[in-house]
């Protein structure tokens, strides 16, 4: 017999824990400008207090979903600093402000 608890729990926990996962191939791939520091940390904060509750309470599926989403909540917060740290400037910016791109590739 399946239990269904069992199941539902582990798709909930699957699926909130992988959700940041796009989000670090976008940030990876586009930069994190959309993504807002305030939201990565409630979101880590959240975690880390599920975390703890599930330390306190001895439930093994709980710990494991959350260290493994604080450890991706994190990882999106340190690869949206370090990519802001080395963005050139948005060709978009400069040349809205009338300033000509560094390198323009597409003449």
């Amino acid at each position: 017999m399946v239990n269904w608890r069992w199941v539902l729990g582990t798709a909930a926990a699957f699926c909130t824990t992988f959700a940041f996962v796009p989000q670090l191939v976008k940030i990876r791939q586009h930069g994190g400008r959309d993504l807002s520091y305030a939201m990565l940390l409630f979101y880590l904060v959240g975690v880390l207090l599920w975390l703890a509750y599930g330390l306190i309470i001895h439930a093994g599926a709980v710990i494991v979903a959350n260290v493994a989403a604080s450890v991706l909540v994190s990882a999106c917060a340190i690869l949206k600093w370090a990519r802001e740290r080395t963005a050139l400037p948005d060709r978009h910016e400069s040349s809205s402000k009338g300033e000509k791109p560094m390198l323009d590739l597409t003449s």
